[in-house]
Order: structure tokens, then C-alpha cells, then sequence
């Protein structure tokens, strides 16, 4: 090792190994057949793991004009399902020589400080939830490679879209509970504006509506519990026809309508059946287990790098959506005779 040094050189690998700088280069950039014997490779390869060697990636990407660097915008980190995304992404761009840098936008959704001093000289590429899709504007994100998530393909910023089948996990629920019998409902819906959320309550009104004689309410609420204890004991306590069902925008809602239904004395599900939207580990927290749809998260991610890799390298990322799946737990039961 040189002198003083304390990180090891492709110059130390190539004294070690006895051959030249270039003949490192080229057997560590898996470069070397038909340039190299196959002995000579072996020695370079271990000189450098005696050495510690490890290729110099920043000053490699330089060179190349890539920084190998992804950028993840998020509504927010406090969720457990965008963690789940983060882990994907992550894999699939470790995989391939990426780094991800994950950035939330400040108050879930809206705009966001530019998080470089220039975004577009400092990465390759974004990936992007919808609801945080405001905040790409202030780090000039859409004039990036750029894939969107949860998004409406139709009107997307980016070059691609990777949605979870949000529409099919909605039919799912609305079959259910019209299957158990379940007539009136109320829809605990996230006030947020966002394509998902929009197509949610879409999906709802009209798998509800094709049933003579059912209805829909809907109460709003910030994606918080206490913001759906609020808004749903609200909505519970009004009067007319009390819905024997409720179903939330995700599984947070859903705890916040736990609260408010035992606050005004109603059982879960012999009064009210619940249903969520997300699978956290939350859902097998509450009492009853909560009847909700699977999203798988870190495919979701994966499925998003996976784009974003093949619109950097000018393919046609795969399409259709990512399947989802209702998991029926003890919160759902038919409604009781009135």
C-alpha cells in the first residue's frame, strides 16, 4: 500500500498482482476476457480482496457522466408501507449498481425544497408517489427520467406509471360486504387529493350502486387516527339510516373507526362491520383482526426501479398492474336483523 495511504489504490492492487493499472481495470470491470489470461485475472482479483480494494464508484461514475443515484419521493416516512417501497427500490437498485435516496415531501403532500443544489446534475433518475407528486416541480424532478406510482396513466408526469390494482382491491371489499348482506355504507375516505384515493371512492360508489336499494355516505377525514376517531364518531352519530358497514382508505382510518364506534357503544362486527386498505402490521393489532387489502409494498418498489432501470436504458418497462388481495379477518360479519 502506498505510503500514508489508508484507503488501498488500483495501483497497490496492480504492484501486488505484478501487472499494469489498465490489466486492474479490466479484470475489476469484468472487462479482461480476450485481453487477459484467465491466470493473470485471478491474480488481480486476489491481490485486491488481500488488499481490502475497493473500486473508486464516485470517480467511476464522473467519468461516465452517471451518479448512479435515484431520487424516492414520498408523502411522508412515518408510514410502514412507504418503508416497504424504500426496501424494493432499494434491492432492486443495489442489484445494479444504484444507490436510492429517499426523500420526503414536507406535510405528507405538497411542495418540497430542492433537496441538491441540483437535482438534475446530482441524479439519474426519480421515482414518485402521486401524492407527493407536487413536490417535483421544486426539485425540477420532471425534467428527470421519471417514474410515477399510484398514478393515473392517462395524465402521469413520467415516463412510465407502476400502479397497485387499487380498483380490483376495492371490488374485492364491496363484494364482500354485499356478499355478507351489507346494504349501507359509510366510506371513511383519506382527504387527500390523489388519484388513488379518487379512484377508491369511484370504485366503491359503483360496485355499491350495481345493488338496488344500497347506499353510500362518505365522511372525510386526514390520515390520522384521531382525525378518523373524529370524523367517523361525526358520521356514526348523524341521523337517518346508520350504515352497517365502513369502509376506510387504509388501515389507519380504520383504527381511528375502531375508537369511534366504541366510544358510541357499537360492537365490531356485530354492529358495524370494518374494513381497512394496506395490511400493516396494524391490522393484526386491533381487536377484532381487521379485514383488509393486501398491497405488497416492497414489490411495488421493486416494480418501480424496474422501471425507472428500463427508461434510463431506453426499453419499454413491463406493463399491467400488481395484484392485490383481501385478507377477511374478524371485523366483517353479515349485518344484525334490524
Amino acid at each position: 500500500m502506498a505510503p500514508g495511504s489508508t484507503r488501498p489504490t488500483s495501483r497497490d492492487v496492480a504492484q501486488a498482482a505484478g501487472v499494469s493499472q489498465a490489466a486492474v481495470s479490466l479484470v475489476l470491470g469484468d472487462k479482461w476476457r480476450g485481453r487477459v489470461s484467465q491466470a493473470t485475472a485471478e491474480r488481480v482479483r486476489e491481490a485486491a480482496r488481500e488488499l481490502g480494494y475497493r473500486p473508486n464508484l464516485a470517480a467511476r461514475n464522473l467519468r461516465l457522466g452517471r451518479t448512479r443515484t435515484v431520487l424516492l419521493v414520498v408523502p411522508a416516512l412515518t408510514t410502514e408501507f412507504f418503508a416497504g417501497v424504500y426496501t424494493g427500490a432499494a434491492r432492486v437498485a443495489a442489484d445494479h449498481g444504484f444507490g436510492v435516496v429517499l426523500y420526503p415531501s414536507p406535510e405528507g403532500i405538497g411542495p418540497a425544497r430542492d433537496p441538491f443544489a441540483s437535482a438534475q446534475a446530482a441524479l439519474d433518475g426519480v421515482i414518485a408517489s402521486s401524492m407527493a407528486s407536487d413536490a417535483l416541480t421544486a426539485i425540477r424532478g420532471d425534467q428527470l427520467p421519471l417514474v410515477m406510482l399510484d398514478s393515473d396513466p392517462k395524465g402521469s408526469l413520467g415516463a412510465a406509471t407502476v400502479n397497485l390494482d387499487i380498483t380490483d382491491g376495492v371490488r374485492q371489499v364491496a363484494e364482500h360486504l354485499l356478499g355478507l348482506g351489507h346494504r349501507h355504507f359509510l366510506h371513511l375516505a383519506a382527504d387527500v387529493a390523489s388519484w388513488t384515493f379518487e379512484v377508491r371512492a369511484r370504485e366503491l360508489a359503483a360496485r355499491v350502486g350495481t345493488v338496488p336499494g344500497t347506499s353510500v355516505r362518505t365522511a372525510r377525514a386526514p390520515i390520522s387516527i384521531e382525525g378518523a376517531l373524529t370524523a367517523a364518531e361525526a358520521a356514526l352519530s348523524a341521523p337517518g339510516t346508520r350504515p352497517t358497514a365502513l369502509v376506510c382508505d387504509d388501515d389507519k382510518l380504520a383504527a381511528g373507526a375502531y375508537k369511534a364506534a366504541r366510544r358510541l357503544g357499537l360492537r365490531i362486527p356485530d354492529d358495524i362491520s370494518v374494513t381497512g386498505l394496506d395490511d400493516l402490521a396494524l391490522a393484526t393489532a386491533l381487536d377484532p383482526e381487521l379485514t383488509t387489502v393486501r398491497l405488497d409494498a416492497e414489490l411495488f418498489g421493486e416494480r418501480g426501479m424496474e422501471a425507472l432501470l428500463a427508461v434510463l436504458e431506453g426499453r419499454v418497462p413491463d406493463a399491467g398492474d400488481i395484484p392485490v388481495e383481501l385478507v377477511v379477518r374478524g371485523s366483517t360479519a353479515p349485518p344484525s336483523p334490524s
